[in-house]
């Protein structure tokens, strides 16, 4: 079976690093998906639409435009996610201003959070007869995370760093934030942007194995 183009629908610079130090060189295609208008009480249900909305748009763009990177767009795996965290039953995005994301981490220290992440996989192949496969996989995980008794000036100082201000959960686990995690309880880069090890399950279920979108 040839390889498709691994498509990430996602401008994070954490997904794409997670996806390079696995060896996958993903072509990066931010989508221009409008998350506000989805609005969902149910946290999996929320990330997956999310997630699969991002791809949806990414695989319909890719096929109906081109790309310098993308040859073949009827040859592309497309991969959108998005990710939440819930603290005390509340659904939280990322922090709209510095001041809120204070009053998150007040919210957040001392607690366990857990971070959903859903996972949308698109495959635009399409048969010998010109005729859309059009496969696609939802999924999601979920990753327990807890958190410090982090300080009023620590959190303060953590804010400044405008580091929070671009992560879902207002924290990164592989930067500053790693600081304030006590404990992780689950797939550790789920909640740096995609989990790896649902990844590699996808692609099997798609009938493809990880090892050959290695590239070193």
């Amino acid at each position: 079976m040839k390889i498709p183009t691994f498509v990430l629908a996602s401008a994070s610079p954490a997904r794409r690093s997670l996806l390079n130090s696995a060896g996958i060189q993903a072509v990066i295609c931010p989508s221009d998906f409008d998350e506000g208008q989805i609005q969902m009480r149910d946290a999996t249900q929320l990330v997956q639409v999310l997630a699969e909305g991002k791809a949806e748009a990414v695989a319909e763009f890719l096929l109906a435009n081109s790309h310098p990177q993308i040859p073949n767009p009827k040859s592309c795996l497309v991969l959108g996610c998005d990710s939440i965290l819930v603290i005390d039953g509340e659904i939280h995005g990322k922090p709209k201003d510095a001041e809120e994301a204070i009053l998150r981490w007040q919210k957040m220290r001392g607690k366990v959070g857990e971070l959903y992440t859903g996972h949308a996989l698109i495959d635009t192949r399409f048969d010998s007869f010109d005729r859309a496969i059009d496969r696609s996989i939802v999924r999601c995980q979920v990753t327990k995370v807890h958190f410090a008794e982090a300080t009023s000036r620590q959190i303060a100082a953590y804010v400044a760093t405008g580091e929070p201000l671009a992560c879902a959960g207002c924290f990164a686990l592989e930067g500053k934030g790693g600081f304030f995690v006590e404990k992780i309880e689950g797939c550790h880069t789920n909640v740096i942007g995609l989990s790896l090890p649902l990844l590699r399950q996808m692609l099997g279920e798609m009938g493809y194995d990880v090892a050959d979108f290695w590239q070193f």
